[in-house]
């Protein structure tokens, strides 16, 4: 093996279960080097990540071909023995950093832990490394962090963290599975930065693992594509950004909305050699002129709201139109679904008034006014029951509002719910766990569709889903919108999804309002450094 060259896996194969996960892998880290590894769900990248660290270690898992470290063979170590690589040379940062913290010990204590783990050094030297490790992961008061516990801390604090802790020991390489998924675009900004600056800093190499092709071309020199288990493509960030080989490459990059077009449906599987339609500026303010014009459908006036005497919302008004698509920036925090909930009268706001159809919605009946109003949810798996099929549970609601005479009317209105959201009418008495996460937002948003609503809030509704399946939301949900004339409120922290889907844009900034304008005018003139500094983050 070239010195250059010390991490090395060969034809790597895992099988869990007798289904093959892996076939044939074969990559090699450098020295000094970030390789980004992208892929969608169930591609086999996390399991990539766990063989390197033998991680994988049950019965029910075959392996075979050679994982090679400095020189040595690492793929026949037991667990056991293995420990005193994990972590000390060769350490990894997981998506969720919540999960992987120990809840019930201070932030600092979990890192002197893993030092004392690795190391033969006292405690109080250990504890110095760790307030060193705190600053130069940008915690800058690093007394206080060391003594907070996980739940003390933002999403992004906790990811620090876990940083700090994984180059405590000063490992060779790196591993970050989907470091950064999770969190808003400003601190996903900051986390890239911050590993990029560590690694000139240290020389470590890093495998940097996502399911966002756009992200890894701006950390990592050189990029693998994995899709079903296997390798699609190899070769240097410009070359898989700017000329990919492959049709899944291609197709993991135009999913994306594009930032200078709007195209009237996004390349999917099922369409990619379609030729766009774009709609143009002039198409945009016909339609704009055509919506303004009427009143409002729903109107917010001087809305707040406060929690345990801290003060949530702040002054929120706005108005939204009969068909506009109005979009909901915002970073976590700064009220987003709070508004959403709020508009659905779920909770208590202090003060102020919101008006549906020129109604105080206090004054309306409850269940009526929630019938005209649905919420399309970020985690469709935790909002659809398990114990029920997906056909009940679009029934159900057309049920408790007497919309039909018969139960029969129901499923059949239900069965017609599921064909158009492109499921099969098989699909009726199938559970929630034996569909994709895809399919399941498209259940979720059948049965939202169940009682002919007026207006569709969607809170984060394609934030957790990979690229090519978000495109098919989005288009789906365009679709559902020019057939229904629905109205949207779109609540999301990803700029170039609400760019794409809405013709007005809200900028929510730790309860206040920032700015409200025309979506193209507020991206290509914005007014406040905040909206500033949101749409700077996101432009990777």
């Amino acid at each position: 093996m070239e010195p250059s060259k010390f991490l090395s896996v060969k034809n790597l194969c895992i099988s869990i279960s007798g289904v093959s996960i892996l076939k044939n892998i074969s990559f090699e880290l450098k020295k000094n080097e970030i390789l980004g590894i992208v892929g969608e769900s169930g591609s086999g990248k996390s399991i990539t990540a766990l063989s390197i660290i033998n991680l994988l270690n049950s019965k029910h898992v075959i392996k075979s071909g050679s994982i090679n470290f400095n020189g040595k063979s690492i793929d026949s170590l037991s667990f056991i023995d293995f420990e005193k690589i994990r972590g000390n040379e060769i350490s990894i940062i997981f998506q969720e950093p919540m999960s992987s913290l120990n809840p019930s010990m201070k932030c600092g204590e979990q890192i002197i832990e893993v030092i004392l783990n690795h190391e033969s050094i006292n405690r109080e030297k250990a504890k110095k490394r760790v307030f060193s490790l705190l600053e130069k992961v940008q915690l800058i008061t690093p007394e206080i962090f060391y003594n907070k516990y996980p739940h003390q801390l933002s999403g992004g604090q906790q990811q620090r963290i876990m940083i700090a802790m994984a180059i405590s020991c000063n490992p060779k390489v790196l591993i970050a599975d989907e470091p950064t998924t999770s969190l808003d675009g400003i601190v996903k900004k900051e986390i890239i930065n911050l590993l990029k600056s560590i690694q000139k800093d240290t020389k470590m190499s890093i495998l940097f693992i996502s399911h966002d092709l756009q992200l890894v071309s701006n950390i990592a020199r050189n990029i693998m594509v994995l899709n079903k288990g296997e390798i699609e493509e190899m070769g240097s960030s410009k070359q898989i950004f700017n000329s990919p080989k492959k049709k899944y490459t291609k197709l993991l990059l135009n999913s994306r909305p594009p930032k200078n077009s709007r195209p009237k449906r996004l390349p999917t599987n099922e369409n990619h050699f379609e030729e766009s339609i774009l709609i143009t500026k002039q198409d945009r303010a016909k339609n704009h002129n055509k919506i303004y014009k009427s009143t409002p459908l729903l109107k917010v006036n001087n809305l707040e709201f406060s929690y345990n005497n801290v003060k949530i919302l702040n002054n929120i008004s706005f108005d939204l139109y009969k068909g506009e698509s109005l979009g909901l920036i915002g970073e976590s925090g700064s009220g987003k679904s709070t508004i959403a909930k709020s508009i659905l009268n779920l909770n208590n706001f202090s003060n102020g008034q919101i008006f549906y159809k020129e109604k105080n919605i206090k004054e309306i009946n409850k269940k009526e006014f929630r019938k005209n109003i649905q919420l399309i949810f970020q985690d469709p798996f935790s909002s659809l029951n398990p114990e029920i099929s997906i056909g009940k549970s679009i029934v159900e609601p057309m049920i408790s509002h007497n919309l039909h005479k018969t139960i029969t009317e129901s499923k059949e209105k239900a069965i017609s719910l599921l064909e158009q959201v492109n499921l099969k009418n098989s699909d009726f008495n199938k559970f929630p766990h034996q569909f994709s996460g895809g399919q399941r937002q498209r259940i979720v948003i059948a049965r939202a569709l169940a009682l002919n609503p007026k207006i569709l809030i969607c809170d984060e509704s394609v934030s957790a889903l990979d690229v090519s399946i978000q495109a098919q939301i989005l288009n789906l949900l365009n679709n559902l919108k020019e057939k229904f004339s629905f109205t949207f409120l779109f609540i999301s922290h990803d700029l170039s999804v609400v760019k794409y889907m809405t013709d007005r844009v809200i900028i929510l900034n730790k309860g206040v309002i920032e700015e409200i304008n025309e979506t193209d005018l507020l991206f290509s003139n914005p007014k406040k450094n905040y909206t500033k500094k949101l749409i700077l983050a996101n432009d990777f």
